[in-house]
């Protein structure tokens, strides 16, 4: 039995996400989010494979989304799981303030940043 250690918090997070390829989109929601990733529903007609990319876009309101460019990490139980390869520094803002309005802890924040610096 392996026991995963993450370094970064799932932070759960209710939110319209879209999954977009270049010829293809899906309306998901999502699940959780963290600094490294996110977790969504699987789109009904989904057809992907562990590996592949894609851009999630996650709306936050009006105007405001969060962007960034996955890759499918897993696939499980109804989900889909994915590793961020890249993100704007638009995004990134606000991806900072939801994580850290959630850990509610500046030290946890800190961390994990600074884990994400090391893993880039």
């Amino acid at each position: 039995m392996t026991t995963e250690q993450r370094n970064y918090s799932r932070i759960p997070f209710d939110a319209d996400a879209r999954i977009v390829a270049s010829e293809q989109s899906w309306q998901t929601d999502l699940i959780d989010i963290s600094l490294k990733g996110a977790l969504v529903t699987q789109p009904g007609d989904w057809n992907a494979a562990i590996g592949d990319r894609f851009f999630l876009r996650i709306r936050l309101g009006e105007e405001v989304e969060i962007s960034m460019e996955v890759e499918i990490a897993h696939q499980e139980d109804g989900h889909i799981g994915f590793h961020c390869h890249h993100i704007d520094v638009d995004s990134v803002s606000h991806l900072r303030r939801i994580v850290e309005l959630n850990l509610g802890d500046e030290t946890m924040l800190q961390r994990e940043l600074s884990a994400l610096g090391k893993g880039l």
